[in-house]
């Protein structure tokens, strides 16, 4: 019993200390942090596993809601779709009033969730705010501008805001989820999201082919970042959340150096990711005031020539009847406008199976967009 007890010990230590020696050992905060504060597994409601910035609202205010808010019941078939995916949220909006909102695992309106990969949206917006304020020159601008670590290399010193607001940057890295050593896992954990970004070269030209890729995000917070002065998640304050009102403040997410996790972890309120998508329906207006200068928003929502289901990080699908643009966060995570309708509809949930289509856009949107639109 001692020699089997022994020879446990031995593989197990030899085994940890591989996986530090490999450049793994986030793996044991990964564990450390998920067995001590939820699942183990990423979910909507992370906000308490890691630090984070605080991203200040200011003079609140609530959606106005329509006369039939609530009043109408959804399908069978809805419902059957939102239990499937697990779903904590739906709100629906039309034009500029609230019809509808429901709330699930003992979420409500107050609570704030993981926008997950809906924050790469967002920051292609912030790029547009640094332009319009001058910190950036255009979408065109060059990253070795910011960076000059990208003059010396072979393809970085081409690389532009644009390449990484598009998922054309031709980054050596390959999107993954499904297992513990994947760079998204990694990136999800570590405590030097910079030094992480940083180290990634590129494999290729950029421009030349689109891959979603994560990493070019967090390099777009950055750049966000460098050419502010600010923190990201205070610069977001300041163009987003305090002039639309935001019903309640929000947290980044950062790593242990104090980095936004730019690339996801925005926790916000389903209410307060509506009126981004009802800011997109506006054209960037608020209140007569242009958030996005007009010039960029057309930019922003217009589908590149390399994939035409994708925008500045904002997905689009204008092949369906109902054109229709689409924030996209892991596991479900939704922030859909409708021009047509004038209508925003979000969605948050926790389901990691979602069938995609050749464009690998979640099937859920175009079945939500079709179902909600006859209702509403």
């Amino acid at each position: 019993m001692k020699k089997v007890l022994a020879a446990f010990l031995a593989g197990t230590s030899a085994t940890v200390a591989i996986i530090y020696l490999s450049g793994y050992e986030y793996i044991f905060k990964a564990i450390a942090i998920n067995f001590k504060k939820g699942s183990l597994t990423p979910s909507t409601d992370d906000e308490k596993k890691f630090p984070s910035r605080h991203i200040a609202n200011l003079n609140p205010k609530e959606l106005s809601k329509d006369t039939i808010y609530n009043t109408h019941t959804l399908s069978e078939n809805i419902l059957k779709d939102l239990k499937k995916t697990r779903t904590s949220s739906l709100i629906v909006i039309r034009d500029n009033k609230l019809v509808y909102e429901k709330y699930w695992k003992n979420h409500d309106y107050y609570s704030i969730m993981n926008s997950f990969s809906m924050a790469k949206g967002i920051l292609s917006i912030l790029v547009g705010c640094a332009i319009d304020d001058g910190y950036l020159e255009s979408e065109n601008q060059l990253m070795s501008t910011l960076f000059p670590r990208y003059k010396n290399s072979r393809y970085g010193k081409f690389l532009t805001i644009r390449h990484l607001m598009t998922m054309q940057a031709g980054l050596d890295w390959q999107e993954e989820y499904h297992h513990p050593f994947a760079p998204n896992s990694k990136q999800y954990f570590i405590d030097d999201l910079a030094k992480q970004a940083f180290e990634i070269d590129l494999k290729e030209m950029p421009g030349e082919k689109y891959e979603y890729q994560s990493v070019a995000a967090q390099l777009l917070g950055l750049a966000i970042t460098e050419a502010t002065g600010k923190p990201v998640s205070t610069y977001l304050s300041e163009k987003i959340w305090q002039p639309l009102g935001m019903e309640f403040p929000a947290k980044w997410s950062t790593d242990e150096k104090g980095v936004e996790k730019a690339f996801c972890c925005i926790h916000g309120s389903p209410r307060d990711f509506a009126k981004i998508g009802q800011l997109i329906l506006q054209k960037g207006n608020w209140n007569g005031q242009q958030i996005i200068s007009k010039s960029y928003f057309e930019k922003l929502l217009t589908p590149t020539k390399i994939n035409n289901a994708f925008c500045f990080t904002i997905w689009t699908n204008q092949e369906h009847h109902l054109k229709h643009h689409f924030f996209y966060g892991f596991l479900g995570q939704f922030i859909i406008m409708i021009p047509e309708k004038n209508m925003v509809i979000v969605k948050t949930g926790i389901y990691n199976r979602l069938d995609v289509d050749e464009k690998q856009r979640p099937l859920q949107v175009k079945f939500l967009v079709e179902e909600l639109s006859n209702i509403f």
